[in-house]
Parts: structure tokens; C-alpha cells; sequence
């Protein structure tokens, strides 16, 4: 199973905790890596296809503090899909003059929809397919970016719809939100003031929010699993979907 992180943040926000906490992880998840950081409406994108354990790639990442608002990052093991660069996730495509990024965790069995030439995939991963879908389907429903209600709306009639064809856990974002979908295992967690101190699950490292962060900061983490020990992650439902905006948690049931 691959594992998946995605941050939704209040204020422009450093992930370099967390993915080191996530990149420990790859001994077991060792196809690959990725990791996307909105900034305004560009997007600075960082993928290799070697483990985020031994990718200098990876180094330069967990020590840049590049601070952004939404951020997906995704470690690979692969399951459709040869180990190759245009298999990493995170995959970016452009809808109505934004960025779009995605990731996803599960296997998607006997999904070939008809892809227009709009959206097509460059690799050959159920993902990038799903993905790809996902966008024509979105740009059917919607002249222009729509309001994240809207959007919010669309999602929960399309998303059930790839996770007949297996597991689907997915992140989505814009740049304006963070969708995260669950078929099977997925958590989140806020931190909001009085921040405190965290500990890596993984790895012998911690982290006192105290000191870094100021009364305005609230941030919203999504994880396959809780990636620190002592904070109150939430797991997700069964087919559970959730929006994260401005680092705050939007309840749109199931």
C-alpha cells in the first residue's frame, strides 16, 4: 500500500516534519516518491523514482523550508504501473487556468474509461487514469472554477464512482482546498493554538510547535497513517470524503 500526506494550512506552512516522518516510511514503499507545494497559483513540484530513503531529492526536501498552503506528497509502491518517473504521483494537470494535483492509494481494478484529448495519461498507472477521468468529468459539470461547495458537491458523485473499481484513497487540491477521499485507511489532525510538542512515529525526532508557530497558525494534515505519537488523529470512514480549508476542517459526511 502506498502512503499518502497532504497539508492544508491557515498561513504558509512548512511540511518538513511530517515528510521526513512519511520519507521513513519508504523501506517498505521504496517505487518512488513525491511531493507537490502550492505557492499562490504555481506549483513547485518535486517527483524521482527512487526511494525517498536514498533520493538526494528527497534530502534537499526535508531540509527546504518551502512554505506553502497545500501540499501533497506521496510515497510509491507499485502495484499497476511499472517503476518509472511518469508513474510517480503526485500527477499536476491545468483546468480552468489552474493546477490541479493528485495522488492516490489503492489498486483500481477494470477502470478504462474513454479519456478525450484533453486529459490523456503519459504513464501507464490506474491513477493517473482515474485522474485524468476525474478532470474530464469536472470540466463537464463546470464552466469555471467552481465555489469548494460546489466542487465539494461534484466530488461526492464522482469520487464513489472510482471506488466501485477497488480502493480508492485519494488527496485533491487546487491550491484553494484539500480533498481527501477513504476507502480504507486514512487519518487527519488539526493543530491549532496552544500548539505543542509532537514526536515522529517513525523516526527519533520531535518537534516543539510552540516555539515556531504564532496565534493565527492552524494546519490540517491528512496521512494514511498517523505519522506522530501523542496527537489526537482522527481516522476517516469507509467512503468517508472531507475538505480542509484555510487549515480548518469542513464536515461533508459520507
Amino acid at each position: 500500500m502506498c502512503q499518502l500526506l497532504g497539508m492544508n494550512a491557515h498561513t504558509p506552512t512548512d511540511v518538513m516534519f511530517s515528510f521526513t516522518g512519511l520519507a521513513t516510511r519508504a523501506d517498505e514503499h521504496k517505487d518512488g516518491f513525491g511531493i507537490a507545494f502550492f505557492e499562490d497559483r504555481g506549483v513547485r513540484l518535486f517527483v524521482d523514482h527512487h526511494s525517498a530513503r536514498q533520493s538526494p531529492v528527497a534530502e534537499l526536501v526535508k531540509g527546504y523550508p518551502i512554505k506553502s498552503r497545500n501540499v501533497i506528497a506521496h510515497i510509491r509502491k507499485a502495484t499497476q504501473g511499472h517503476v518509472a518517473l511518469e508513474n510517480t504521483h503526485p500527477f499536476m494537470r491545468e483546468l480552468w487556468g489552474r493546477y490541479w494535483v493528485f495522488a492516490h492509494n489503492g489498486d483500481l481494478k477494470g477502470f478504462d474509461p474513454v479519456l478525450h484529448a484533453a486529459f490523456r495519461p503519459v504513464g501507464g498507472t490506474d491513477s493517473e487514469r482515474a485522474f485524468c477521468w476525474l478532470m474530464q468529468e469536472l470540466a463537464k459539470a463546470h464552466a469555471s472554477v467552481p465555489t469548494v461547495e460546489e466542487l465539494t458537491r461534484t466530488l461526492r458523485e464522482l469520487l464513489p464512482v472510482l471506488a466501485r473499481h477497488g480502493t480508492f484513497n485519494g488527496l485533491l487540491s487546487n491550491g484553494q482546498a484539500l480533498w481527501a477521499h477513504c476507502s480504507t485507511h486514512l487519518h487527519w489532525l488539526q493543530r491549532r493554538p496552544p500548539f505543542g510538542a509532537a514526536r515522529l512515529a517513525d523516526e527519533d525526532l520531535s518537534v516543539d510547535f510552540a516555539a515556531l508557530t504564532g496565534p493565527e497558525d492552524r494546519v490540517a494534515l491528512v496521512a494514511t497513517q498517523p505519522l506522530t505519537h501523542g496527537e489526537p488523529w482522527t481516522a476517516f470512514a469507509p467512503g468517508e470524503l472531507r475538505v480542509f480549508v484555510d487549515g480548518d476542517p469542513w464536515p461533508v459526511g459520507r
